[in-house]
């Protein structure tokens, strides 16, 4: 059994990075542009059979040992299941994801709307991976499946229910220059869409530093191998993070399970392992794909020229922009605190707060969502709104400052009464 030993690691926090994918603009507002990048993926509730005996290792070097797995080959069953705490989108989530594919000559296949679909509830995948050039991701349901394949610089992505396809030819240049030494680890996914353990657990290691308590807290088996447990924690107060557990495997270092539990207790935010897994090169054919006869298919060219003049949700929110929702980015941003208590503050374009009503230009279904979302707060500051969910919270107050961060939303006032 592995002792309780812990490490501390150096740099400090740079913040939640917030993903720039037309996809937040149709499904979420502020505070959940955040949470759509950097947690979809992460989540899997996988079962454990016994506490295996394995040699004792220090936290720091179980880091290590993760930051030098080479496996590149894998494939296997991964079950995620979010809970952020967002109110059905209902027919919000209706009209602007249909408008966002099919509704205005897109397509249902096109990953940059169908990925969000991890954001919430319990979903099985089924992988695969063969180097930084070939890899499959497939959503499983009863009775149809949406595959994600990627095969040198051709992506394609298909939905059985609908039979639609979508088809990508990826600069390769360009994209290796933006993955930089994270070239092993691509996916066809889009960009800050981590869909395996190894993904999000390369994120919150990444984030750790002197605010940050990292031990070994034991052994566990995930889907049958035998896995070290690390602890990650925030040592301050105020963030919505209590722990994230990382399940190890002992021999490569490849993380299996990945579970994001949130201070106020509960159930998981993020749980996301595997339950079944082979480090074996896949069948080649796992990569290979050919639109069935009568299949529509849609050019990625020819679906982001449609994309580029739909409205979305991030239009229409001021300060939307600023956190990745949109496609301007903030006039004026900066980070208060440090760590997983870190908040940004935001001056929005046009000091423009939240809409009090609806509009011609926001929708009434909008307009009751980000009700449903948030709490009316006041302060030094003036007023606002607290956008929450049960991992990111934004403050936007009404001369148009947004605050936001993994942390409470007392701790979001309290920034607001400081800076003013």
């Amino acid at each position: 059994m592995a002792p309780n030993d812990s490490a501390g690691t150096s740099g400090g926090t740079r913040g939640t990075a917030v993903g720039r994918r037309k996809a937040a603009r149709y499904i979420v507002p502020v505070a959940v542009a955040g949470v759509a990048a950097a947690t979809i993926g992460l989540v899997p509730a996988l079962a454990s059979s016994g506490d295996p005996d394995l040699p004792k290792i220090s936290a720091q070097e179980l880091i290590e040992k993760i930051a030098a797995s080479d496996t590149e080959q894998l494939s296997g069953t991964v079950k995620i299941s979010t809970d952020l705490g967002i109110p059905s989108l209902g027919g919000l989530a209706e009209s602007f994801a249909s408008g966002a594919a099919g509704g205005k000559g897109g397509s249902g296949a096109d990953p940059q709307e169908r990925m969000t679909e991890l954001a919430s509830g319990t979903h099985t995948l089924r992988v695969a991976a063969d180097g930084p050039d070939k890899q499959r991701v497939s959503i499983l349901d009863d009775a149809a499946e949406y595959s994600l394949i990627r095969n040198g610089d051709q992506v394609w992505a298909y939905d059985s229910k609908s039979d639609e396809a979508y088809h990508a030819t990826e600069d390769r240049a360009a994209k290796d220059a933006g993955r930089g030494a994270d070239k092993k680890s691509g996916h066809p996914v889009p960009d800050g869409v981590p869909t395996t353990p190894k993904a999000l657990a390369e994120q919150v290691l990444k984030a750790a530093g002197p605010t940050t308590s990292v031990t070994v807290d034991g052994t566990a088996q995930v889907a049958g191998r035998d896995a070290y447990k690390l602890v990650v924690k925030p040592k301050q107060g105020g963030s919505t993070i209590g722990s994230a557990t990382i399940a190890v495997d002992a021999e490569n270092g490849v993380p299996l399970k990945f579970t994001l539990l949130p201070s106020a207790g509960g159930k998981a935010i993020v749980d996301a392992g595997f339950t079944k897994v082979d480090f074996s090169k896949p069948d080649a054919s796992s990569f290979t794909f050919t639109p069935p006869k009568g299949t529509s298919v849609t050019e990625a060219d020819d679906a982001k020229a449609r994309h580029g003049a739909d409205k979305g949700l991030g239009d229409l929110i001021p300060g939307a922009e600023a956190l990745g929702a949109g496609d301007q980015g903030a006039k004026d941003t900066k980070v208060i605190g440090e760590g997983w208590s870190a908040i940004a503050e935001i001056s929005t374009p046009g000091a423009a707060g939240l809409p009090s009503k609806a509009s011609d230009d926001v929708p009434a279904e909008a307009q009751q969502f980000l009700g449903a979302l948030g709490d009316k707060v006041s302060g030094k500051f003036g007023s606002g709104t607290v956008l929450k969910t049960r991992l990111i919270n934004a403050l936007v107050t009404e001369n148009g400052k947004v605050y936001v961060g993994a942390v409470t939303k007392d701790a979001l006032v309290k920034a607001a009464n400081d800076a003013s």
